[in-house]
């Protein structure tokens, strides 16, 4: 019996599990696993140290935003098989994970679906992260690829 294309989704304030994501879409179908980890990284902004993220967002809005992603991939590349995409809430300090994400699909080539789901992810969910830096102060960032974005900060905590 064929194996039925699964898509796996989790919002969580936990530590992610890359292995965890690669497990959930392998597959003796596929030769090939994609995965996309961002992390947090320090870095300067105004003379202040980025000490970690603080990310919120409109989870049942989430949901169906990736759950419309997986659709789209699938249209563009249709031998992806799997879809899994974890991103994290809350607190994530400097070097941990934001957000893992895993495709499998027959051949490599189809491998590029995961840059396009990176992109689009950033794009239409609506996940928000403010930036908190060594100054104790912070700052809500808005991602340059959301169509309502200006490309500015949306506000800065004093």
């Amino acid at each position: 019996m064929e194996e039925p294309p699964r898509d796996i989704f989790r919002l969580s304030h936990d530590w992610l599990s890359v292995q965890e994501v690669v497990d959930s879409v392998s597959s003796s179908r596929c030769g090939a696993v994609s995965v996309f980890i961002g992390a947090t990284r320090e870095d300067q902004a105004e003379g202040r140290k980025v000490i970690g993220l603080q990310y919120e967002a409109y989870e049942a809005m989430v949901q169906s935003e990736l759950s419309r992603l997986a659709g789209a991939l699938r249209a563009r590349w249709p031998s992806l098989l799997h879809v899994c995409i974890h991103h994290r809430l809350g607190w994530v300090k400097v070097g941990e994970a934001s957000v893992v994400m895993a495709i499998s699909s027959p051949h490599r080539q189809d491998g590029q679906a995961i840059q396009h789901a990176v992109t689009q992810l950033k794009a239409s969910a609506p996940i928000w992260k403010k930036e908190v830096y060594d100054t104790h102060q912070s700052s809500w960032k808005e991602n340059s690829e959301c169509s309502w974005s200006q490309g500015e900060e949306l506000l800065t905590d004093p």
